[in-house]
């Protein structure tokens, strides 16, 4: 794996295929019918492949696949792997919060220092909130490696539609 991709929460991956978008977009929604074991939900040109609320735990992957028209017999396929949406939105929030933070603390640390007041609780709730950031980061990793066999499952689901035999 590129090391590009080593620090990547939320991987994402590109298919060409070699079939029209609409044709690969009405497989998506048989299969839907065809199956309980996931759940597929389909909006214009995007499928989401996500576990059935009664199999979902907190960091449960969902896929999401975007497949786009390139002409009338290819098409491209984004897909993104990604926590639950209420899930990663929280998630972002607290490393927004953690971010304004630390920008406040230090413009607080910068103005005692500037006034030559003590200045060292400042820079140690600094450290604090990077020490946070991290605890943030790696906890994110944690998630998304518990859930590695539960991503190969859903890449199985789009592996077996992308495999099927054009009617």
């Amino acid at each position: 794996m590129p090391t590009t991709n080593d620090i990547v929460l939320r991987p994402r991956f590109k298919i060409e295929l070699n079939e029209n978008n609409e044709t690969v977009l009405k497989r998506f929604e048989d299969l839907k019918a065809s199956q309980t074991d996931f759940t597929i939900t389909r909006i214009d040109n995007h499928v989401f492949i996500k576990y059935p609320k009664k199999d979902q735990h907190f960091w449960s992957p969902q896929l999401h696949l975007e497949i786009d028209e390139v002409d009338q017999s290819s098409s491209l396929l984004h897909g993104l792997y990604g926590p639950n949406p209420t899930v990663w939105t929280m998630f972002m929030f607290l490393h927004f919060v953690v971010a304004s933070l630390f920008i406040a603390i230090g413009i607080w640390a910068y103005t005692n220092w500037s006034l030559k007041s003590d200045f060292m609780i400042q820079v140690s709730l600094m450290v604090l909130m990077v020490i946070i950031w991290f605890v943030l980061y790696f906890a994110g990793r944690i998630g998304r490696d518990s859930s590695k066999k539960e991503m190969i499952q859903l890449r199985d689901v789009m592996d077996n539609v992308l495999q099927q035999k054009k009617p």
